[in-house]
């Protein structure tokens, strides 16, 4: 995001007025509807992770297995 939003104050402008505009500068510029785009972006896991997950899971369904056979589970 390289880009900037300058105002300039006029001789007569309050600080009201001069909030209202860079508001109204930054809104134009879309600034804010590309970092709200971004706000639950989430990386995707790596292959790895993705693996090492899976494989987890599986060992916790051959020992949920192994117990309900075994009659430790309701």
């Amino acid at each position: 995001m390289a880009n900037r939003v300058e105002i300039q104050r006029k001789n007569n402008e309050n600080p009201m007025g001069l909030l209202r505009k860079f508001t109204r500068r930054v809104r134009d510029a879309g600034f804010m509807k590309e970092v709200r785009g971004r706000r639950y972006f989430k990386r995707k896991d790596s292959d790895l992770r993705r693996k090492e997950s899976a494989l987890d899971r599986m060992a916790k369904r051959k020992e949920y297995s192994r117990l309900y056979k075994l009659g430790r589970l309701e």
